[in-house]
Order: C-alpha cells, then structure tokens, then sequence
C-alpha cells in the first residue's frame, strides 16, 4: 500500500474528491491511504500562521519554512532503501518544478509514502525546495491560485499505478501515455491512445447527418482492429 500525505492550509478542499469514485473505492480496499494534515497544526504561534511577508520588497506573502519542516519530520518514514521498494519522496507542487509526466508518474508507485506539499500565495520559502522536498514537481506551464488541485492529480495518477486500483488491469494497456510489450515485439511508448466508441453504431444529430463508428470496428476482425488503433495512435 502506497500512503499520501498531503499538507495544505486548505484541507477541506480533498474530502469530496478522494471520498468519490476510484479514490474512494481503493481507500477502502486498503490499495492506498490519503491522509491530509492542515499545515496550522505545525505551528507553534498562537495565531497558527504559516505566511508571513516576503523578504525584498516584493508584494505578495510566502508560506513560512518552519511548520513545514515539523510536519515532514513527524510524517516522513524513516529508513533507507528496502529490498524491492523505496520508503520516502518529499514533492513540493511549484509553478517552477519540472513537469509531470507518466515516466515520472510510473516511478512515484515504486514508493511506500509520497509527500505533497501544497503550496500557495506568492510562493513557497525556497528552503523548502532547497533542504526539505526532494523534488519541485509543476503539472503545465500555467498559474494557479494553489498546490491543491496539483496534489490531487498527482494523487490521482500514481494511484491508477497501482495494481487493483484500476478494475480492469488490462485498460492500461495501450492508453496515452503508456509503454506497449507486445508479444514478439519491441516495447513503444504510445503517445496519444486510439479513439474509442460505443453504441449506437449510427448516431444522426439532425436530419440528413450520420455519424458512424468506423466499420473495422464492427467486423470482429482482431487483427485488423489492432491495425486500425495502432495506425491512429501514430496518427496522433
């Protein structure tokens, strides 16, 4: 089992998501543990505050580094590298950080515990991201008002990683973003998957107008569906 553990100074923003849904199904099959900790907890001022101005002049205020580094030192998991796992990864969500990506994703699942730290305002004391996290990790070259989102989808991503999270191990197979090993054949890295379709096989939006499933699909020619998708994902 994979554990996350989440500091925010939002943590009412995670129930609805993690409770719903694939999240909430794998939390209660014990696949995954989502703990979220309100970074106020780690403060020892009276008040509980965890920003304060920011040194320079410049406007905008910056999440302190002192409850930071007490709530990683009280949740991190001690001790080294065990046989087949890694324990601890400490991520600090930053505009800043390399960016995410499903490499990045499948390396995260071979860790016991994943830290997340969400970050928010002007920004993040950088001895956090120099002494504290062991990586800045981004999800796009965008802005956001905060590490929350941030963290869900990384909480999300990795946890399809693991095995039983998904119901159907098998519909990995061949998604964006997924590495092939076909029988016989070299592995490939699928960029973008195929395009999908269901019923009904003819749809007319309005009179005169049909839009149809491609025929190979409806055959039950296996091999030439599998020629079909694979030609569309390099299309793609």
């Amino acid at each position: 089992m994979i554990t996350f553990d989440i500091l925010t100074i939002f943590p009412e923003m995670f129930s609805c998501y993690f409770d719903s849904s694939m999240l909430g199904r794998a939390q209660k099959k014990k696949l995954i543990k989502i703990r979220v900790h309100n970074l106020r907890d780690f403060t020892k001022d009276k008040h509980k505050i965890t920003d304060d101005l920011a040194y320079g002049g410049i406007s905008g205020m910056v999440m302190k580094v002192e409850p930071i580094y007490r709530a990683v030192q009280k949740l991190k998991i001690k001790g080294g590298l065990t046989a087949l796992r890694k324990k601890s990864r400490v991520i600090l969500l930053s505009a800043k950080g390399k960016v995410l990506t499903q490499e990045k994703v499948r390396r995260f699942a071979k860790y016991d515990q994943i830290i997340l730290i969400a970050g928010h305002y002007k920004g993040v004391d950088e001895r956090v991201a120099k002494h504290i996290a062991d990586e800045e990790l981004s999800v796009g070259e965008y802005v956001i008002t905060g590490g929350e989102v941030p963290a869900m989808i990384v909480v999300d991503a990795v946890s399809r990683m693991i095995k039983g999270v998904i119901g159907d191990e098998a519909s990995k197979e061949g998604e964006s973003f997924s590495i092939l090993g076909r029988s016989g054949r070299p592995r490939e890295r699928v960029k973008h998957e195929h395009g999908v379709y269901t019923r009904p096989a003819v749809f007319s939006p309005k009179k005169g107008v049909r839009w149809e499933v491609p025929e190979v699909l409806l055959s039950g020619h296996h091999a030439k569906i599998e020629e079909w998708r694979e030609a569309q994902r390099n299309k793609a």
